[in-house]
């Protein structure tokens, strides 16, 4: 699926098609989304993301689990042409991920995480090659300055949240970046913690939960601090932050 993606970003000036909800879909959306419920739909497992019709919850609220996917994530970078995007799948069960692949398209990397397994970093080359995939360990130290990476929409955050961050932290800087792509930030030590206050999607995070989790860090709501649940009634996700091990020992 990443690599037709790509084949389209490279060759083609990108059709755009404007969804119910205002938010773009390409073609490029569209035959990812194919491949993968082609390969997925083999498991008999039921799946909900981004490009699928969706379940009434009456029936979704009986599942034990269901893939949970974005075939392109990112398609307002995609179409900006800053290879800012990814495609993600997770795997739900029990109203929670046990199971996450994040895909760069543009840097041709996979980031994967399984629980009880760890977290491992390898190319599309390596695909195969068990042997060449990196296991990440988690990072024990934080980066100083704090190093909180954030959507290109966040601006700014509220004074009280800021001065709550200077006082326990000290100096923070920002670093934005499109997609699920801040979650190799995470998982590679480049980054501390992700702050998301605009609406997401449980397709957007659903596999950089697992596989932050996996690594010793978390993803709680922003106001109760409670894990983040998935295949809700709602696919909305709330406010949350996101955060390495180091900042939780």
């Amino acid at each position: 699926a990443s690599k037709r993606i790509i084949e389209i970003y490279h060759s083609v000036i990108p059709e755009v098609e404007i969804k119910k909800d205002g938010s773009p879909v390409t073609k490029a959306d569209k035959e990812a989304s194919k491949i993968i419920t082609q390969i997925l739909q083999e498991t008999k497992i039921p799946i909900t993301g981004e490009e699928k019709i969706k379940k009434d919850y009456e029936v979704r609220k009986k599942w034990k689990r269901n893939w949970c996917v974005d075939p392109l994530d990112g398609t307002k970078m995609f179409l900006k042409r800053n290879g800012e995007f990814a495609v993600n799948i997770a795997l739900i069960e029990d109203n929670y991920p046990v199971f996450g692949v994040i895909s760069s398209p543009e840097e041709e990397k996979i980031l994967l995480g399984k629980k009880g397994h760890g977290v491992y970093l390898f190319s599309f080359k390596n695909v195969e090659d068990k042997s060449k995939w990196k296991k990440i360990e988690p990072k024990k130290e934080r980066n100083h300055p704090l190093i909180i990476v954030c959507s290109w929409e966040t601006k700014e955050i509220e004074d009280d949240f800021s001065q709550y961050l200077k006082d326990k932290y000290g100096d923070f800087k920002f670093v934005q970046k499109g997609s699920a792509l801040k979650f190799f930030d995470l998982a590679e030590g480049k980054s501390d913690m992700y702050l998301r206050f605009l609406p997401t999607m449980e397709w957007d995070i659903a596999a950089g939960q697992i596989i932050l989790e996996e690594l010793g860090g978390k993803i709680v709501d922003f106001i109760d601090r409670k894990r983040l649940k998935y295949n809700k009634e709602t696919f909305f996700n709330p406010p949350f932050i996101a955060y390495t091990k180091a900042l939780c020992e």
